[in-house]
């Protein structure tokens, strides 16, 4: 979320060694055949050249240089500048002395008499290399202080210039290649940054440097194979720290979590200073679910430096995913501690709030955010942009599941004026909450009118189709659904979403056969899950539990922390009254990931009224309907476990309430078996209810 400086500048500048040294600014200077002398040396010509006097001099401006090093006194600074004047003046045709003032200049921050004496020396010796370094190394140092924009475009093209001509003057050097190959990338010229890349790995094949920058430009193009490829041409016995990481780094983008782990574990253990090999390390833990161990990993960054925020809001994010949430917040204010107007820190504290319930706590604190961020939307930045959409989207989601609709539609609307993809979440957040509010013709209105606004748009085209079946419209949406279709594997989306459609219709086969084409384009194993999710819920509709379960078991296989199968799973066998304890468990693992979660807290009240736990059934209801006022399915639980504990007439107004939620629903939310099941048990508590009072009317009488 929160951007900072670009990580390509840092490398080149951590790549000059001594030049990591922070340098004032350069403002562009004037082109070298525009530059004034900035020294008496140039405007005045002596008779004739004085060796025995230049040399004097210079030796004198050596030692006040070398005072310079020591005490850092300006006038010994002062002092050198006068007497390498003076050796210059006595011998004006030096090229070593102009370079030996240069270099003064630069190293006592006068960084514009510095670039106008190093281009006076260009212009009369086009082909110096070393007043081309030094200016080359000035207009690094400055890239590393300036912000994006013209001034730093400019001084980007100037040290491109410089760096080319040294590579044109020293071709042999790697680390000469290496540095423009970094600029080039740094002004989006990724061609030529490879070609530099190359041209450094064939001088020197086993280049460390060479190796992981050519390696880190493949992955920024997105070909890690192609990164890998380059970095294990070098023999296992022959890696470095370095190099590990970065084939650890690779093996994350292609979500190889396992290996990517191996890798920096290798990083590490040959070198536990490098903590972004261990950032790294941890960082792939946790991809793998392997939470405890990316815990232990991060603390181990945090004894070595207890002032690494993001370290800490990781540490602070796997507390949360456990459920320890009172210890979330504490080391989120230790992150919080360590930066000022921070934005990312009190974000998660809101979401922290949010899973311990404390809505109004979250509310203030995102309102807070959106207050600090305000500005005129032409002014805002994309990062600002999408910083404003994260907040926007958390608060309206909020204000949604605490039934404050109108709230939720007036914060989501507000996504819609910050354009990109912000428009289609707002759009999407939208018909959400129009559809849990059982707003059906306000959400189809919002859905045609996305469509209309942004229709190149695939997802909201398939979320209006989805709604237009629902509300009756069928072929309509089918037809819009189909005629996505292209024939590549972008399809694969489409026909999840005309499975998921076919499903709600209860037309199984044919959405047994749009998820089975689906599939055909899934490779990865992110793809395959979601594939496997989506069948074992429309086995689950239709009854085929042992399939279905097979495929809910499939993907915890992989994903183990899974909330949303977790929960499927736990519920589909609790409904069936099936290994209740094992059921339990799936939907409390569940609830530990997600605990505001208003379906889930259903499903744990479930399970334990099967499993005859009535008081902890009716706690987990009612929080549940906290979270869902308006659901049937818990408004029927919770008609049954009052039956149950002997408060029928209560039962009955739960039923009644559910049978009128289901009258409201569209007519693919509706289980008319189920919706027969409680007609029944309310026409059934209605006649103990008569017979109740006949009896007690009967025992009042004379």
């Amino acid at each position: 979320m929160i951007t900072g400086k670009p990580a390509l500048v840092v490398l080149l500048l951590a790549s000059l060694g001594g030049a990591a040294q922070t340098a004032p600014p350069v403002n562009p200077a004037p082109a070298p055949e525009a530059a004034a002398a900035p020294a008496p040396s140039t405007s005045k010509q002596p008779k004739k050249v004085d060796h025995a006097a230049a040399y004097y001099h210079y030796t004198l401006a050596h030692m006040y240089e070398e005072l310079v090093a020591i005490y850092g006194r300006p006038e010994y600074a002062n002092k050198a500048i006068d007497e390498y004047r003076l050796a210059i003046e006595n011998d004006p045709t030096s090229e070593f002395l102009n370079s030996g003032l240069a270099e003064l200049f630069a190293k006592t921050g006068r960084i514009r008499d510095a670039v106008l004496e190093a281009q006076d020396i260009i212009k009369r010796d086009p082909d110096n290399l070393e007043a081309r370094k030094l200016l080359g190394r000035i207009y690094l140092r400055s890239l590393g202080d300036l912000q994006a924009g013209t001034q730093s475009q400019e001084v980007l093209k100037r040290a491109i210039e410089q760096y080319e001509a040294i590579v044109r003057l020293e071709p042999k050097n790697v680390e000469n290649h290496v540095l423009l190959g970094r600029l080039y990338r740094l002004d989006n010229e990724l061609l030529k940054a490879e070609n530099e890349f190359k041209t450094a790995v064939s001088l020197e094949p086993g280049s460390e440097e060479a190796l992981t920058t050519l390696a880190y430009l493949y992955n920024e193009e997105g070909d890690s194979a192609r990164a890998a490829e380059v970095l294990k041409k070098v023999p296992e016995s022959q890696r470095t720290g370095k190099l590990y990481s970065a084939l650890g780094y690779t093996y994350e983008q292609q979500k190889d979590y396992k290996n990517a782990i191996a890798a920096y574990k290798k990083a590490a253990d040959l070198d536990r200073d490098n903590l972004d090999a261990v950032r790294g390390l941890a960082q792939n833990l946790m991809s793998d679910n392997q939470t405890d161990a990316a815990l232990e990993q991060y603390k181990t960054i945090i004894e070595a430096d207890p002032h690494d925020v993001q370290s800490l809001m990781r540490i602070a994010e796997i507390y949360r995913r456990s459920g320890r949430f009172d210890d979330a917040l504490a080391t989120l204010k230790k992150a919080d501690a360590e930066v000022q107007d921070s934005q990312e820190v009190p974000y998660n504290m809101a979401v922290i709030y949010q899973a311990q319930g404390k809505f109004d706590d979250a509310i203030q604190v995102l309102n807070r955010l959106l207050q600090k961020s305000e500005k005129p939307d032409a002014s805002l930045t994309p990062g600002e942009r999408n910083n404003r959409a994260v907040f926007l989207e958390r608060l309206g989601s909020i204000y949604r599941d605490t039934g404050k609709t109108q709230l939720a539609i007036d914060t989501f609307k507000k996504l819609l004026v910050l354009g990109d993809d912000n428009v289609t979440r707002g759009y999407q957040q939208l018909i959400d909450t129009y559809r849990e509010a059982k707003q059906w013709k306000e959400a189809t209105a919002i859905a045609q009118d996305a469509v209309a606004k942004v229709p190149k748009d695939r997802n909201l085209k398939m979320v209006l189709a989805g709604q237009l079946a629902d509300t009756g419209q069928v072929d309509q949406g089918l037809s819009l659904i189909k005629g996505m279709l292209k024939d590549t594997p972008d399809d694969r989306e489409v026909y999840i979403s005309l499975s998921q459609v076919y499903s709600r219709l209860k037309r199984w086969p044919e959405a047994e056969e749009a998820l089975a084409k689906a599939d055909q384009f899934s490779s990865k194993p992110e793809e395959k899950d979601s594939i496997s999710f989506v069948a074992g819920s429309i086995y689950e509709r239709q009854k085929k539990y042992d399939k279905a379960e097979e495929m809910f078991k499939k993907v915890l296989a992989n994903d183990p922390n899974n909330a949303v199968t977790l929960n499927y799973l736990g519920y589909m066998l609790a409904d069936r009254g099936v290994r209740l304890e094992e059921a339990l468990g799936y939907v409390k693992k569940a609830i530990q990931l997600d605990p505001q979660n208003g379906a889930y807290l259903d499903s744990l009240g479930w399970a334990y009224f099967k499993l005859g736990n009535y008081v902890l059934a009716e706690e987990s209801l009612r929080k549940a309907m906290d979270r869902i006022q308006n659901d049937p399915t818990v408004l029927d639980h919770m008609g049954d476990l009052l039956q149950k504990t002997e408060r029928l007439k209560l039962a009955t107004a739960y039923w009644e309430r559910a049978l009128a939620e289901w009258s409201r629903s569209v007519p693919t939310d509706v289980d008319t078996t189920e919706v027969a099941k409680v007609q029944k048990k309310l026409d059934t508590a209605r006649v103990r209810l008569a017979k109740q009072n006949e009896r007690k009317a009967e025992a009042v009488k004379p």
